[in-house]
């Protein structure tokens, strides 16, 4: 066995670290290709907004306009039709509350605060969203300071954030390509990662090693970011999907598989997590862990990476399933073991579920391909791992 904490000295924790930040890295880069689609979007539709109202429609300083194509396109992604409508309205509310009382009160201090306090007020009891709120506060100092009452300039900023919001979703509509680009990396990231997981947990159990299962363990509780990452490309792409009159029909059912597989991976994430503390746990107690247990995790962190794979080309999920299927008829406990090990195999079983309803099945039937366990029927998995 390995030594544990640092006794490998300086060396191996320079190492270890060396690898941390090769990691790092390239997962940034990862994301920065990405995510340079939607940059270039929204340099491009930038530029046009502010050549539009600037040159076309002759306004002085149409700083909404660009604003407007930032928030929409934005490199968050997600709800960019939402955004649109909140910041339209938010410049509307802003500048009408605020050109309204400052033609009234005049400008100062005590009027801006009153002007600001009304506005996001009004923004408030019209939408809960964080954007109109604040659009209509800023838009409302604007006017409180910058603008002449009553002046063209509130009127002619409301349509810079039309435009802006506009050219957009035109960005968005026409330039955005394939939108399964978007999701297909993190899915197959996370695919992966539940693989090294279950991987991780064979190792530790076949060497009889503790310490591989807890540094499994400390890489898998990495992936709840992931998995928020997964969700916010799978939202991103569905409205890619919405705007995009160009092969919509083939863009949405592959995104059907994604959108299918999204919470049972997450639970299959989860549930490793626990397999792995209950690995550790059994193997620092000497428990008796059955042959069967490693082998019954390999196979079943192939078929994970089967899965991600097929999903990723667009094949049918079938080579995954059948291997899922064939892993089940592994997965039965024995009374000898301790209860560490019967949690790890329940475990096991409950990845085999949720990896099965990642195929397309439902519950139902994925619990149906599991074979019976003496005793009581198994309960479904615990979907709190951490």
């Amino acid at each position: 066995m390995r030594p544990a904490g640092g006794e490998d000295g300086a060396p191996g924790l320079l190492v270890r670290a060396g690898k941390r930040a090769r990691t790092a890295l390239r997962e940034r880069v990862q994301r920065l290709g990405r995510m340079g689609p939607p940059i270039v979007q929204c340099a491009l539709a930038a530029a046009l907004a502010w050549l539009i109202a600037a040159d076309v429609l002759g306004h002085p300083r149409p700083f909404f306009a660009p604003i407007a194509v930032v928030l929409c396109v934005g490199a968050g992604m997600g709800q960019r039709i939402r955004r649109v409508v909140e910041l339209v309205v938010g410049v509307s509310v802003g500048i009408g509350v605020g050109d309204l009382l400052v033609s009234v009160i005049g400008t100062g201090a005590w009027q801006i605060a009153l002007v600001v306090a009304l506005a996001m007020t009004v923004a408030v009891f019209l939408d809960a969203g964080a954007l109109i709120t604040l659009q209509a506060g800023s838009s409302a100092v604007l006017v409180a300071t910058l603008l002449p009452p009553g002046g063209r300039e509130g009127p002619d900023r409301m349509l810079d954030a039309l435009i802006g919001g506009l050219l957009g979703l035109a960005a968005i509509a026409l330039f955005s390509g394939d939108p399964t680009k978007l999701i297909r990396p993190q899915g197959r990231r996370l695919f992966d990662e539940l693989a090294l997981a279950l991987t991780g947990a064979a190792d530790a159990v076949r060497q009889r090693d503790p310490q591989l299962a807890e540094e499994a363990l400390e890489r898998a509780r990495g992936t709840q970011q992931a998995i928020d990452e997964y969700r916010a490309a799978l939202t991103a792409a569905d409205e890619v999907v919405s705007l995009s009159p160009v092969r919509r029909r083939r863009r949405r059912r592959a995104l059907e598989r994604y959108t299918t597989a999204a919470e049972p991976l997450d639970h299959a994430l989860r549930n490793a997590r626990v397999l792995l503390r209950r690995t550790a746990s059994a193997l620092h107690s000497h428990e008796p862990v059955p042959d069967f247990l490693a082998t019954s995790l390999d196979r079943l962190a192939h078929a994970a990476a089967e899965l991600g794979r097929e999903l990723a080309e667009q094949r049918d999920a079938t080579a995954a399933r059948a291997s899922l299927e064939e892993t089940a008829a592994l997965l039965v406990t024995t009374a000898r073991s301790g209860f560490s090990t019967q949690v790890v195999a329940a475990q096991a079983r409950s990845v085999t579920v949720d990896l099965l309803q990642a195929t397309g099945l439902d519950f139902q039937d994925a619990r149906a391909a599991l074979p019976p366990v003496a005793g009581e029927p198994p309960k479904p998995g615990v979907h709190g791992g951490s």
